[in-house]
């Protein structure tokens, strides 16, 4: 598709608005319009503090992985500081190799735990952004509502902001689904 500027999004909303209530249909019965805060929703809903936990978890041992070669390689790098005055050229020389080798070898692990942590944390991003969204679907369905509005809106009142119902809906499916588990 396209991508539309903020005020491209707004001017194409408030037209559709118009359009819509000059219609014989809109005039006939009244829109019922709803706006989400869909930002809220990602950073308050329980399902969301579970799946961050359950990564957390799932990259502990990693992350034990990746602390514990930094920890050998400073105390690597101390003996190294400290026996240097007393080390022979081919031992300082291997001294050396091996902390080079270690910090590249750390690098290296520290690169693939962002890099994967960060693709799993996407991964489960998009899969609740997908929850969210349908959340919001079904709420606007089950309530009558023609239009929802996300990203774009600058303000609106409590009648029309449906974020907290939704937010209780998934928090309720939430507990009900921890419940049966």
């Amino acid at each position: 598709m396209f991508d539309l500027t903020h005020r491209t999004r707004i001017l194409f909303a408030a037209v559709l608005l118009a359009a819509l209530g000059a219609s014989p249909v809109a005039s006939a019965q009244e829109l019922k319009i709803g706006v989400v805060n869909v930002q809220a929703l990602l950073q308050q809903a329980p399902q969301t503090k579970a799946s961050l936990e359950a990564l957390q978890e799932e990259f502990a041992p990693r992350e034990r992985t990746v602390l514990a070669k930094q920890k050998e390689l400073e105390e690597l790098s101390e003996k190294a500081q400290r026996d240097l005055a007393v080390m022979g050229e081919e031992e300082r020389r291997s001294m050396e190799r091996q902390l080079r080798d270690g910090r590249r070898d750390l690098e290296r692990l520290q690169a693939e735990f962002v890099e994967e942590s960060n693709l799993r944390r996407n991964e489960e991003l998009a899969k609740l952004q997908r929850v969210l969204l349908q959340q919001v679907d079904t709420y606007a369905r089950d309530n009558g509502y023609d239009i929802i509005f996300g990203d774009g809106v600058i303000f609106a009142s409590g009648r029309t902001n449906i974020t907290r119902a939704v937010l209780d809906k998934l928090t309720a499916d939430f507990e009900s689904a921890a419940g049966g588990d």
